[in-house]
């Protein structure tokens, strides 16, 4: 291919990237506008990207509400706490299922893939975890979840072709134990894997809410996804913006506001953490998909 075809590629490569970031882009910055901007000028749609009169009502009423904020304390807690047991599982699974000398290993690795396709459904689950004692207790959210099969082979195969088994051997025979090389040397040098964990396992609690809908009645535990969804699809908005105080029109607006501030709330976290592990993540899935 020439120099000049190869040039056009690179143009319209450039502009067909350019096209993909801002469909991806648009919707996010519109809510972001929109969360700040006078809730008439986005229902009137004057409001296209860039904020219209910029009114911080919407977040004034999210943190006026004691529920939300309760419910955003229990998501930070759940999230922390769970995403600290995946890892800790995911890695004390993984490891040994990486290492040649672990007899057995393919009998394991096939009983714990079997799991990925066959279940025992809802309602055994639920059974175990009531006759466990964890209904209505945070350990409900995150014991059944605490590991995931295909983080485990991600890993595993991360282990495999990312660490030479030279360095392990060598600190075999200066008489490392298994422990101590897998704290020592194995995750200093396996932070690519372990930041993509710790990023799908936080998604993953921070937007989870059907668990807490099936295991928990104590509204002081609830994650910010349930109160979020009473206050989105079964209509307790009204309760924030005092509708009885209010015109209809200034309800609908208040509603309106409330709505796109919320998003942003609930999601913050998540987009805060992920430039901190993004360097990571590309790199970590990528060798651990991949045995090459």
């Amino acid at each position: 291919m020439s120099i000049r075809k190869l040039k056009w590629f690179d143009i319209a490569n450039g502009l067909l990237l350019a096209l993909v970031s801002a469909v991806t882009a648009y919707p996010l910055l519109f809510v972001l506008s929109a969360s700040i901007s006078d809730p008439a000028a986005v229902l009137s749609g004057r409001m296209w990207i860039w904020p219209v009169d910029i009114s911080f009502t919407g977040f004034e009423k999210v943190f006026a509400n004691s529920d939300l904020l309760t419910g955003y304390s229990n998501t930070l807690l759940y999230t922390i706490v769970g995403t600290a047991i995946n890892v800790i599982m995911t890695v004390m699974a993984a490891y040994p299922l990486s290492q040649p000398r672990f007899y057995g290993k393919n009998v394991i690795m096939a009983l714990i893939a079997f799991t990925m396709f066959f279940s025992g459904g809802l309602i055994p689950t639920y059974m175990i975890v009531r006759d466990l004692g964890m209904t209505n207790t945070m350990w409900a959210l995150i014991v059944p979840n605490a590991v995931s099969v295909y983080n485990i082979l991600i890993m595993r195969t991360y282990f495999q072709a990312s660490i030479p088994g030279e360095i392990l051997e060598a600190a075999s025979i200066d008489g490392s134990s298994d422990l101590r090389t897998l704290l020592r040397i194995v995750l200093p040098l396996s932070l690519p894997i372990l930041a993509v964990m710790v990023l799908f396992y936080a998604v993953g609690h921070w937007n989870a809410y059907f668990s807490a809908l099936i295991y928990l009645t104590d509204r002081e535990l609830y994650p910010l996804q349930l109160f979020m969804r009473e206050i989105l699809i079964q209509g307790q908005m009204e309760e924030m913006v005092n509708a009885a105080d209010r015109s209809h029109v200034q309800t609908i607006m208040d509603e309106e506001a409330v709505k796109y501030a919320i998003i942003i709330v609930a999601n913050l976290p998540i987009f805060l953490l992920y430039p901190f592990l993004q360097r990571y993540f590309v790199k970590g899935v990528m060798i651990g998909a991949l045995k090459g």
